[in-house]
């Protein structure tokens, strides 16, 4: 069995420490981290309209230091996990490359990325949502901190009657 651990900043110790308590020992781990486009592509594109190539492009100063980042990411992730994995680096539209990277896994393992101040739908981004619907394996859906009480939940919509 092949487990995918999508790791993002800030949440991903519950997505290792879920993986601990859920993935049977056997089964080959992968740490995914995937870098979206968007900034180094915007510092590119600013260098090439503003400055012209008078001076180093800083779009990519900004790659290095988004590779820089995801590996230090990664073998923290790794160290906490604490036993052997694969680390995977991607890069492109988030949502598609985790749901890309799942493929053939036998369990995709995410947090919740939204408004985790109370229990409802609101509580997934686009990206994670998007991964959700669109993953090819079972989800493992988990709270980067203890879950909100029960009472957090939003009301139910008002009935319409004709």
């Amino acid at each position: 069995m092949r487990v995918i651990a999508w790791l993002v900043e800030g949440t991903w110790p519950a997505c290792v420490d879920a993986v601990r308590a859920h993935a049977p020992d056997d089964a080959e781990v992968v740490l995914l981290h995937v870098s979206g486009p968007d900034v180094p592509a915007v510092a590119h594109g600013a260098f090439a309209g503003l400055l012209g190539r008078r001076s180093q492009d800083p779009g990519d100063r900004l790659e290095a230091l988004g590779g820089t980042s995801a590996t230090a990411l990664l073998d923290a992730a790794a160290e906490r996990l604490g036993r052997p994995c694969v680390r995977e680096e991607r890069s492109g539209r988030v949502e598609r490359e985790v749901v890309a990277a799942a493929e053939g896994a036998g369990l995709l393992v995410l947090a919740r990325d939204g408004d985790r101040s109370r229990l409802g739908p609101k509580s997934l981004g686009p990206a994670v949502r998007f991964a959700v619907d669109h993953a090819p394996c079972p989800v493992l859906l988990v709270w980067p901190e203890p879950a909100p009480r029960l009472d957090t939940i939003p009301p139910p919509p008002p009935h319409h009657h004709p």
